[in-house]
């Protein structure tokens, strides 16, 4: 018995009627493939993954929706499909070899064993906000050509957001909403075309968003600046859907969680906790479709008692071959066994997720990653230990993580350097996990999402506030820790009122500033890693200054009584805080009498020093305008400078030029299609010659500093210059930009010279020392800053 008959069910009897094995499918409407009957009309239906290979007697390829369904419905009837329509199942009982299967008319029918495919659609998300019962507010869409000449907004992230998006905006004004500041779940050629899309204007995106309110005609988002209201004619939520757990768990099969979203415990085969009793397709993981359909292959072969190895079998022995000789099964169980952030996820996930993943095997003393590498994949230690250096100052200072443990999650989180040098202590199996496929992971699992909020939160409370403290000691602290998120402005504490919890900046950056003499004047800058509000916690009065986020920011909210309690057990951390505290008044005191400092701070936050890690300043006051730092940049990159000079706005002599800020979360690399924009290791955002010229980060960069140029000839050589004057001179190249013959425009920023010896050529080549690369933490003191507020 096969229960549903999307694309894992029609394939499990495709395959049971070429072997001629007695069996039904049943399905609960009046046509095969319900889900996708529901696609929009015209859908284009992608085969994901490519690198996979299709396992079915029903045959598939991308194509469009109506072309797929009509192949399935022609092969059903002539593989003889023994189906039933509008059979709608209400129960499974019984045991293997003994079912009884009852269904919604009153009948039953028996069977050895039952196959459920009946897929999530019957249980879709919804907005969950104020207003959401508003008539045009929907969660399915069938004919994108049915709307024309409205303005409607579309919720989501995922392939069924962007395909909706997309064929809504060939007669329709549509905005995509994203809570992430990147579509991490979507297939790579629906990622394509949401990204020509937004830049072409065709449609608006609002990032890092979520819906507050709906009302009618308007729906309210919570973004990065505050709120922001859209108007609209129609909304259309595609939030994605929950097991239906109720009807699964009357079958008796377990779920592997509590969570709304968990899916059912399933082992290797499909099998569920009754024997007998299989899941496959979306219910069983990851809903692709060729996925499903080589799992309604593989689960009737099974039942007739051949061994047959998943259609991904040959990808993962090579990427285990590292291992030695391993099955692959002992590995992906050893990973699910040992490693609590990946034991949430079905077999099929976690299949999927070691497909994104590489498999290392380090020896004692192999350097896994260095401190300040940008890199921001995350690692979950399988087997073995490593050694994590706390103190740069002396090596011997480590924290040791064993199996179970992951690390290097801050990169994916923060977006800024790794905190710590990381050492293989004796051979450890690690995974390594790039950041798009944990993201992904954490975006579809919510069980894995809260392990790596929890530890991180232990981590950050550890090494930002109390690195030589016992875990342990700190467990009060970390259970009634909270995450907090804010958007660019967003107060977060308020001058005058009578809180006193603790809050460490997690992601993102702020500012202090006091009301004086009828204005509010900025005292401080405080980026990521560091700690807040703990003046009026040990003073015991009303909050001294207020806290603002200078971008989007998330902060680890650490009560105030559990907070104490620490303090008056640990008295060596209370004289560092209080120590931490004096310094704090006395830089306070500075700044109240140099109030130029803060204008100063201030305008420089308001100039993306919020959200950077390096940005190029000119003191004016040392600065000759020879153009030297134009020229030096133009001569390390072709003849095409990545800086002007002249542009950008100044603030007493304090000068910011047109030049990249290197962000923590860089806007650039959300929307490059050809992933040509990196981080190096030593931070530098930089643009790979897999550049295809489509400009999208040039205009995603809120500070203008990308330009879309042609490569220009290669400049004779200086002697060649002098004798017979072949092509310009020295310095910047001042010839006209004129397209070469087959050339196309790429994109180019600054790199800071990543691969130059001595740094930033813009910042040697200045005569008088005007030009400096700063990082802002480093820069944003009151000593740095009093010499120019003149």
């Amino acid at each position: 018995m096969i229960v549903g008959s999307g694309p894992a069910g029609l394939s499990a009897a495709g395959r049971a009627a070429e072997r001629g094995i007695p069996h039904l499918l049943l399905e609960r409407t009046d046509h095969a493939a319900d889900t996708i009957f529901k696609y929009q009309k015209k859908k284009f239906v992608m085969a994901t993954p490519d690198v996979m290979p299709l396992r079915s007697d029903m045959s598939f390829e991308a194509g469009v929706r109506e072309d797929i369904l009509g192949t399935w419905d022609r092969e059903l009837e002539n593989l003889g499909v023994n189906i039933r329509y509008r059979a709608e199942v209400t129960g499974i009982s019984g045991q293997k070899g003994d079912f009884t299967v009852a269904l919604a008319n009153g009948e039953t029918v028996s069977a050895g064993h039952v196959v459920l495919s009946i897929g999530l659609q019957g249980n879709l998300r919804k907005l969950g906000v104020p207003g959401d019962q508003w008539e045009r507010v929907q969660y399915q869409l069938d004919d994108p050509l049915e709307y024309e000449d409205e303005t409607i907004v579309v919720v989501g992230a995922g392939d069924a957001a962007i395909e909706n998006a997309i064929g809504l905006a060939a007669q329709n004004n549509v905005v995509i909403v994203n809570r992430r500041d990147e579509f991490a779940r979507a297939k790579a050629g629906n990622l394509s075309l949401i990204t020509e899309a937004i830049e072409s204007g065709r449609i608006e995106c609002f990032y890092n968003a979520a819906p507050l309110s709906v009302e009618p005609g308007r729906i309210t988002l919570k973004v990065p600046e505050g709120e922001s209201v859209v108007a609209c004619d129609r909304v259309i939520a595609r939030l994605g859907a929950n097991p239906p757990r109720k009807f699964v768990e009357d079958c008796g099969i377990g779920f592997a969680g509590d969570d709304p979203g968990a899916l059912p415990e399933l082992s290797q085969t499909y099998e569920s906790s009754v024997p007998g009793l299989y899941v496959i397709g979306a219910l069983a993981g990851y809903p692709l479709i060729k996925l499903a359909m080589n799992q309604g292959y593989e689960v009737v072969e099974t039942i007739i008692g051949n061994e047959v190895k998943p259609a991904d079998e040959p990808l993962l022995e090579n990427k285990f071959r590292t291992l030695g000789n391993v099955k692959v099964e002992d590995v992906l169980g050893a990973i699910q066994s040992n490693v609590p952030l990946l034991s949430s996820m079905t077999m099929l996930q976690l299949r999927e997720f070691m497909i994104d993943s590489t498999v290392h095997l380090k020896q004692p003393g192999d350097v896994i990653f260095e401190r300040n590498d940008y890199t921001n994949s995350v690692y979950s230690i399988v087997n073995g230990a490593v050694d994590v250096q706390i103190n740069p100052a002396d090596p011997s200072e480590v924290v040791t993580l064993g199996a179970g443990s992951f690390f290097g999650e801050m990169g994916l989180i923060a977006g800024r350097r790794r905190t710590a040098t990381i050492i293989a202590r004796e051979q450890c199996f690690l995974v390594e996990t790039p950041r798009r496929a944990m993201l992904r992971l954490i975006n579809s699992v919510p069980a894995a999402r809260r392990v790596l909020d929890q530890a991180a939160i232990s981590r950050q409370i550890q090494m930002h506030l109390a690195p030589n403290i016992d875990p342990e000691m700190l467990r009060e602290v970390v259970e009634t820790a909270e995450i907090e998120s804010f958007s660019a402005g967003d107060t977060v504490i308020t001058e005058g009122e009578t809180s006193n919890d603790v809050y460490l900046i997690r992601t993102g950056s702020m500012t202090v500033s006091r009301r004086i003499a009828g204005r509010d004047i900025v005292l401080s800058y405080i980026p990521a890693g560091n700690y807040i509000g703990e003046m009026a916690l040990l003073g015991n009065t009303p909050r001294s200054a207020t806290v603002k986020a200078t971008v989007a920011s998330e902060a680890i909210r650490i009560n105030a009584a559990a907070f104490r309690s620490l303090l008056d057990r640990e008295p060596d951390l209370r004289r560092e805080i209080e120590s931490r505290f004096q310094d704090r008044l006395v830089e306070n005191v500075q700044t109240e009498t140099r109030p130029e400092s803060g204008d100063i701070i201030d305008f420089l936050v308001n100039q993306g020093v919020g959200e950077a890690t390096d940005i190029l300043l000119i003191d004016e006051s040392l600065c000759v305008r020879c153009d030297n730092c134009e020229k030096a940049c133009a001569e390390t990159h072709g003849g095409v400078s990545r800086l002007n000079r002249e542009a950008g706005p100044t603030f007493g002599t304090l000068h910011v030029p047109t030049s990249c800020r290197h962000c923590e979360h860089p806007h650039c690399m959300a929307d490059c299609p050809a992933d040509a924009i990196h981080r190096a290791p030593d931070g530098e955002v930089f643009i790979d010659d897999k550049c295809i010229g489509c400009g999208n980060c040039a205009r995603d960069c809120p500070y203008n500093v990308i330009q879309m140029a042609y490569p220009r000839p290669k400049k004779p050589g200086l002697l060649s210059w002098l004798m017979f004057g072949s092509g310009p001179g020295p310095g910047e190249d001042k010839r006209p930009m004129v397209k070469p013959d087959g050339a196309r425009e790429s994109a180019v920023k600054c790199d800071m010279c990543k691969d130059v010896t001595g740094g930033a050529s813009c910042v040697s080549a200045c005569p008088t020392g005007a030009a400096i690369r700063v990082k802002p933490e480093e820069f944003l003191s009151i000593t740095n800053l009093a010499r120019f507020g003149r």
